[in-house]
């Protein structure tokens, strides 16, 4: 979850004491889009349920208890990372979430729809293909092309390769970008089966432009 994955010297370094009530103001952030999708308080206890479940935990002020976002709705905030401010008495947590996260039925606290772009779409399907090969889900297309193997998979790409090719030869739109998706979504698989990501090939694009 968190990038420095030491969440004993994070706990042990916030500033629980300086705000009085040993709450410190959360902002959840969604970990694709980017954005900002509400704010909650945690003690010391609700961060170490989050930490412990990956589920961002809060510590209710009205109702005097924890409360897990989600526990109602099923709209749950699946934690990605945890960071704190340079003052340590703010935190910033980074979260997939399941569905809209605020009581009225809005993606967000703020009234903002919570669209993600391209690349954040893309990376949101990445976490769904890297599930079907750890889940090895029975019935699931996905996981069966990694049950086969990199060979099948490969293989696979070619094939879809070839008949975008043949797509890009006539003049049927909608068949060709259904061919183009087709080749996309099985480039994913393949990346996800040599333990690799879609940034890492931007990165590489990245480079060559400069």
């Amino acid at each position: 979850m968190n990038e420095n994955n030491n969440y004993s010297e994070l706990s042990s370094s916030l500033a629980f004491s300086k705000t009085g009530d040993g709450l410190l103001p959360t902002i959840i952030q969604d970990a694709l889009s980017g954005k900002v999708l509400m704010l909650g308080y945690m003690n010391a206890e609700a961060l170490e349920k989050t930490i412990e479940t990956k589920l961002a935990t809060f510590y209710s002020r009205s109702k005097k208890r924890l409360w897990v976002k989600g526990e109602t709705s099923q709209n749950y905030l699946h934690v990605i990372s945890i960071k704190s401010d340079c003052d340590n008495d703010t935190l910033l947590i980074k979260a997939n979430p399941d569905g809209p996260v605020c009581h009225t039925g809005a993606d967000t606290c703020f009234g903002e729809k919570n669209e993600k772009g391209g690349l954040e779409f893309l990376k949101e399907l990445e976490v769904v293909i890297k599930g079907r090969n750890a889940e090895r889900k029975s019935g699931s297309y996905t996981s069966s092309l990694f049950e086969k193997g990199i060979n099948a998979v490969a293989q696979k790409v070619g094939e879809e390769a070839i008949e975008l090719v043949i797509e890009a030869k006539d003049d049927n739109k909608d068949l060709f970008l259904n061919e183009a998706a087709d080749l996309l979504f099985h480039y994913l698989i393949l990346l996800e089966a040599k333990n690799t990501k879609i940034t890492d090939v931007l990165h590489i694009l990245k480079e060559r432009r400069k």
